[in-house]
């Protein structure tokens, strides 16, 4: 691929997911692959032991704190966060979101600061669904713009300005068993956005009833299709 004129190609950068089970490494790999096709230098790691010193440290779908020794490896560290930040702050931005209704969710690409999800952004981009998504597809549209996201840092990075967060700010709490409940008493219609965001294999909906606990998942059916 030929090199895009202003772009620098020599950067050594870092990508880092803190999980080899995330459901993002498939997208991880293939950022890897495409900046590496951009003449860059890039390791794809899985341990914050193993971030390189240089240019730029991308933390995609970390869920654990890196600390400043690692950070200061690197003149950038990179988070895309799923909210127009400082709105949304937290675990999960994408699956709150959709359980409150929203179909077009803001996200947000900034500096990583001591503080969470507090750093100085970038730009911010967006992603719009139509409604029927389910966990997946949601996953899926996400990783992808992500990916956009990240290679539009590195082709631009050297006129990026950071700008700071302003607004109200809000949080959101990492989501536990009991998030994961529906309500026996409302219909399906009312409770599908709460079916959209169900992660089948790790964390199924449930339900209880008459001294039961009843699991519940969901698939989209494309015989018809």
């Amino acid at each position: 691929m030929a090199p895009i004129p202003g772009c620098r190609t020599d950067m050594n950068i870092t990508l880092l997911t803190d999980s080899i089970n995330s459901w993002f490494i498939p997208f991880g790999e293939r950022l890897n692959r495409e900046m590496s096709n951009l003449g860059h230098v890039v390791k794809y790691v899985h341990k914050k032991q193993d971030i390189e010193r240089g240019d730029v440290c991308f933390l995609l779908s970390c869920s654990r704190i890196i600390e400043e020794s690692y950070l200061s490896l690197n003149k950038n560290n990179i988070v895309v966060h799923a909210s127009d930040l400082p709105s949304g702050k937290g675990f999960a931005p994408l699956q709150w979101q959709i359980l409150e209704g929203k179909n077009e969710i803001v996200l947000t690409l900034f500096e990583v600061v001591k503080e969470v999800d507090a750093g100085p952004f970038y730009f911010k981009d967006k992603l719009e669904f139509d409604g029927t998504e389910l966990y997946d597809e949601l996953r899926c549209k996400l990783g992808k713009k992500i990916i956009e996201m990240c290679l539009r840092f590195i082709k631009e990075r050297d006129t990026l300005k950071p700008v700071e967060q302003v607004g109200p700010e809000s949080f959101f709490h990492r989501r536990g068993r009991k998030d994961d409940e529906l309500d026996v008493y409302k219909t399906i219609a009312e409770q599908f956005n709460h079916l959209r965001i169900a992660d089948n294999d790790k964390y199924p909906l449930y339900f209880k009833y008459l001294g039961q606990t009843y699991l519940i998942k969901i698939y989209r059916d494309d015989s018809n299709a």
